[in-house]
């Protein structure tokens, strides 16, 4: 179905997929990046070189909110500038702002069938 995962390098690619306004889980960009989990997802975007492009901020966990941390009140601050919401209790409304995952281009090439790609997607938040 697609190649194996290798590094970070892969997380960041895709990460980069998402566009201003939009979120992702951890598990949803993990569930694109073989061999890769949530929590890896999370260490790629805790060690995202800076000046790259990567918007590091819009990775969330699977409940929609921010996972607490140090920084997050930066993240959040940051996707507030982009247009999302949060509610009272911290969550985005995933109907609203969910990522409708990667281009063509970027399924084409890691070898994902956009077949395999609707399957996987099913499964996501929302």
């Amino acid at each position: 179905m697609a190649k194996t995962y290798k590094s970070f390098d892969a997380i960041y690619a895709l990460v980069r997929e998402i566009p201003p306004g939009q979120v992702a889980s951890y598990g949803m960009v993990q569930s694109l990046i073989p061999g890769a989990t949530a929590r890896i997802v999370g260490y790629a975007m805790a060690a995202t070189p800076k000046g790259e492009g990567i918007p590091w901020q819009r990775v969330i966990n699977s409940q929609g909110k921010i996972s607490a941390r140090d920084g997050a009140l930066r993240q959040q601050a940051k996707l507030e500038a982009e247009g999302i919401i949060f509610s009272k209790s911290g969550k985005v409304d995933w109907a609203k702002c969910r990522w409708q995952g990667p281009s063509e281009v970027w399924l084409d090439a890691n070898e994902i069938e956009f077949m395999d790609f609707l399957e996987i997607q099913s499964r996501w938040p929302g």
